[in-house]
């Protein structure tokens, strides 16, 4: 499975970015996608979370409300619009899949198989 992040870019505070994922190979159904970061010198964290067929939704504190998952499953396409965007939000942005589709650890990178190259988002303030 390769998956492939794009919408990544340098905006400044308040504005909003929407970053695509495209996944290709894939053999299994039921799965969990979900978007991580990292900023420079911390650790990987979870923004947010879509179960399959994508109706089930599940949002870091740091970023609900203000970012939304989606998923357009005919278009093997996950996508995270970000608005209001802060200087806090600047890092690298994964989207992941997980092919177990476990909901428990929906949250913990650890459990994720398969992971895109990233995307560099940058917030100016």
């Amino acid at each position: 499975v390769q998956l492939g992040e794009s919408g990544g870019g340098l905006v400044q505070t308040g504005g909003s970015l929407r970053l695509s994922c495209v996944a290709s190979g894939r053999t299994y159904n039921n799965y969990n996608a979900a978007w991580f970061r990292q900023a420079p010198g911390k650790e990987r964290e979870f923004v947010a979370a879509i179960r399959w067929p994508g109706r089930a939704t599940y949002y870091a504190d740091s970023v609900k409300g203000r970012f939304t998952i989606s998923r357009d499953n005919a278009k093997n396409t996950m996508y995270l619009q970000m608005n209001d965007l802060k200087p806090d939000d600047t890092a690298i942005y994964y989207c992941a899949e997980d092919a177990g589709g476990i909901l428990s650890s929906i949250r913990f990178h650890g459990n994720y198989d398969y992971w895109g190259q990233g995307t560099q988002v940058t917030v100016s303030s």
